[in-house]
């Protein structure tokens, strides 16, 4: 199991998560996270984009040490979270354990408490070793008209403390549509040089939740993320990274929000997902 404390340990993001290995085994992992405000969105509660975090870097384990090192590159290749709760200034673990498992493709199941034991998140993943073959030429991104109105919430959402810590910039939050810049820095990184899986996941539940900000705009809301659906298409490169987020579809208080990740300079994407949004007056 050395590959997997490995990957672990020498991610720079989940150093600055601050990710604990509890236990490791062939089929399962437990992390811990303490209470770090870093982690966090206003209100002292643990950001949807960490708990995500965590579902791929437990159920990234759990592949790695199915798959074994000769597997690499891996990546999630599906990943899908459920938010049942909040985590307000406490310590959460997580426990991931081993579904199913073929030639290329591992299967985990990944749950998210608090210490005492209250349900937190859920999580499914969908790893795939690619073996050393080539890289793969991804879809470029359809983006925008290039568009640049962050609205009056974009630079007071850019504080919060988990965001802030991952140098998120809101270029665009206006009509439905949103634009947010993820820069590259070595505590956005994954062991292997690249950007973290769990960066892409936050840039991606953040980016979706502010299409749905740009239909309502600020009022006296409560808001949260349900659920995010995502697809790593490709192991993320270690450079600047750009979501386009679209709201395909409302149904009252429910946002229906697109969003495709890509590689700043080249437009090529990485990830896609949906995002299931809730703001509720």
């Amino acid at each position: 199991m050395d590959h997997v404390v490995r990957w672990i340990e020498k991610s720079e993001y989940a150093r600055a998560l601050g990710v604990e290995i509890d236990a490791l085994a062939g089929d399962a992992v437990r992390l811990r996270l303490p209470f770090r405000e870093g982690n966090t969105n206003p209100g002292r509660v643990l950001h949807g984009g960490v708990a995500a975090s965590l579902v791929a870097i437990a159920g990234g384990a759990v592949a790695r040490a199915t798959l074994r090192p000769e597997a690499a590159p891996l990546h999630s290749s599906g990943l899908e979270v459920t938010y049942l709760a909040a985590a307000k200034e406490e310590a959460v673990v997580a426990e991931a354990r081993r579904l199913r498992a073929g030639k290329e493709l591992c299967f985990a199941d990944v749950a998210i408490a608090t210490a005492d034991g209250k349900p937190i998140a859920h999580g499914l993943l969908a790893a795939r070793g690619r073996f050393g073959a080539a890289p793969a030429e991804t879809p470029l991104a359809a983006g925008d008209d290039g568009a640049a109105r962050p609205g009056p919430l974009g630079p007071h959402i850019e504080k919060a403390p988990f965001m802030a810590g991952l140098g998120l910039r809101i270029e665009h939050m206006a009509g439905g549509r949103s634009r947010i810049r993820l820069p590259w820095r070595a505590a956005n990184g994954d062991a292997g040089g690249g950007a973290h899986e769990g960066a892409v996941l936050a840039l991606l539940d953040t980016t979706g939740a502010m299409a749905a900000w740009a239909v309502t705009g600020p009022g006296p809301f409560k808001a949260s993320t349900p659920a995010l659906q995502a697809q790593i298409l490709a192991p993320p490169p270690g450079e600047e990274l750009v979501a386009f987020g679209r709201c395909a579809h409302r149904d009252g208080e429910a946002f229906f929000c697109d969003v495709e990740v890509a590689a700043a300079a080249t437009r090529r994407v990485c990830a896609r997902g949906t995002v299931l949004y809730r703001i509720v007056q």
